[in-house]
């Protein structure tokens, strides 16, 4: 009888426990905030843990808010955080500042170069979060986006490699990243220029199915709207379902050409 009184005294102290809210990210040094309301049954407040890595924070949660600060852990900027928020039945907390464990782009880059190879290396260094890097390359009075790597995110210096496509004449190139800001962080500008790559060019003036380069190229195709209609890097391109009208077409180094389709 008296263990029956013990287990049922064990239940009724125990939180009534709801669920738990992760968010997970990357260490910015930056604290984190929770709004924390009082419990369904008016009596204490909601949270009744707080871990961060699976190790329980020591900070007063006992308060309708209350600041977790990730500087007790240990936590090396750009580190991986995973934060979890146990919480009872009947209430909701809220993390007010989730976006300081987002990544941010901080990076300096220490040398670029593209080498003879048409490799593509740069050096960087103050990363504090996975972010990818962005390579894009000036082409027909506008930047393109050619490929990405992906930054490690992590203190020290990282080297990164991406093989460019060239076209004819002097290349320019650039990296760049973009953050929960939608600001884009770019490295200066990089040229190149391949003395092996031939000039493209293109036929039939007036193609019924097929565009036919002399070699592959990233292209786009334009209508007379302004729409990209057709786009990719290839040496042929299929236009049989395109309605006869004026097209524009960008190639290589060239842009605003034009063609009729039959």
């Amino acid at each position: 009888m008296r263990l029956r009184s013990l287990f049922i005294a064990s239940v009724l102290a125990a939180p009534s426990f709801a669920g738990t809210i992760v968010l997970e990210g990357h260490y910015q040094g930056k604290n984190l905030f929770i709004q924390n309301p009082f419990s369904e049954a008016g009596v204490g407040f909601c949270v009744f843990e707080v871990t961060v890595n699976d190790q329980i924070a020591p900070d007063e949660i006992n308060s309708s808010a209350f600041e977790l600060d990730l500087n007790n852990f240990g936590l090396k900027p750009g580190d991986a955080v995973v934060v979890k928020v146990r919480h009872k039945d009947g209430c909701t907390p809220v993390i007010l500042n989730p976006e300081v464990l987002k990544p941010k782009s901080t990076f300096d880059i220490l040398n670029q170069s593209i080498g003879t190879d048409g490799v593509y290396r740069w050096t960087a260094t103050n990363e504090t979060g996975e972010l990818p890097y962005i390579v894009e390359q000036k082409r027909w009075n506008k930047w393109v986006k050619v490929g990405e790597v992906m930054g490690s995110g992590r203190p020290g210096e990282h080297t990164y490699e991406f093989k460019v496509t060239p076209h004819q004449g002097e290349n320019t190139f650039r990296v760049k990243q973009v953050d929960l800001t939608r600001r884009a962080r770019f490295s200066q500008d990089v040229k190149y220029t391949d003395p092996s790559v031939l000039p493209v060019t293109w036929g039939p003036v007036k193609p019924k199915d097929e565009i036919v380069f002399s070699a592959s190229t990233l292209y786009e195709i334009y209508d007379q709207y302004g729409n990209i209609v057709k786009r990719g890097y290839a040496s042929r391109i299929d236009i049989a379902t395109l309605k006869k009208d004026l097209y524009y077409l960008n190639y290589d180094n060239k842009t605003g050409e034009t063609f009729l389709k039959r």
